[in-house]
């Protein structure tokens, strides 16, 4: 039997692959999937994107950018100066995002087919105690 941390490591790259094969019938890598989800959430301007997101400017920059090329979202600009940019969602987007969230709906209840709810219920119990101990050990 793996040990706790390496069957977690196995467990989180097939996740990892089952998300990619979701979001890539959208024509969207995981990232841009979330970064719809984050702005159908009310993140709109690049700054509380970057924020709600933990991304650097840059990497939120060629995301918005490929999305906006995709016609996944729209860009406004605001401002006296017109500087500042306000993204919202299209309804492609929107289909799409609606899609993968399906999809992974699908997807977590195929996984958890066979769990009864306790077992359910404990899982997130370890695994939320889990990432407390690993964030206080980052600090």
């Amino acid at each position: 039997m793996k040990n706790s941390l390496t069957a977690l490591r196995v467990v989180g790259k097939i996740h990892q692959q089952q998300l990619q094969a979701l979001t890539k019938k959208s024509n969207l890598t995981i990232s841009e999937w979330q970064l719809l989800i984050a702005i159908t959430d009310g993140y709109t301007t690049q700054e509380s994107l970057s924020q709600s997101m933990e991304l650097d400017t840059s990497t939120l920059s060629r995301q918005l950018k490929r999305l906006v090329e995709k016609e996944m979202i729209r860009k406004k600009a605001v401002g006296q100066d017109k500087r500042q940019l306000i993204y919202s969602i299209t309804d492609k987007g929107k289909n799409a995002c609606n899609q993968i969230n399906s999809d992974y709906a699908d997807l977590s209840t195929r996984i958890f087919n066979q769990w009864t709810d306790e077992e359910k219920n404990l899982l997130k119990i370890l695994l939320n105690r889990l990432e407390t101990s690993m964030k206080k050990i980052r600090k």
